[in-house]
């Protein structure tokens, strides 16, 4: 959300914002949830999927909240076909960092 409030560049908050995002989403429901890696992370990119396409239906309006700033930065106002490539490689570097075997990188 700090990204979204304070960073105004062409590379950070549009792309790497969107790509933590759902790094973020599926780590706090991984801490939660006792499922399947792979069926979280489909989850997670699907909901973001959904979110985006809400975009592209101008729901920001449809609700009536384009005057709070909130909803603005979390819903987000306009679509973007990049947007959806930023969340698939938000997932994909998850998946792949649970993945790791860091005893196997970290140990002499």
């Amino acid at each position: 959300m700090m990204i979204a409030l304070f960073v105004h560049d062409t590379l950070i908050r549009p792309y790497i914002g969107d790509l933590l995002v759902v790094i973020l989403i599926y780590c706090f429901l991984k801490s939660f949830l006792n499922t399947s890696s792979l069926w979280l992370a489909t989850g997670v990119l699907l909901f973001a999927c959904c979110i985006e396409l809400l975009q592209s239906l101008a729901i920001i309006d449809v609700l009536g909240l384009r005057s709070c700033k909130l909803a603005r930065v979390v819903i987000g106002t306009s679509f973007s076909w990049e947007d959806l490539f930023a969340y698939v490689a938000g997932i994909l570097i998850a998946l792949a960092s649970e993945n790791l075997n860091f005893k196997k990188i970290f140990t002499p």
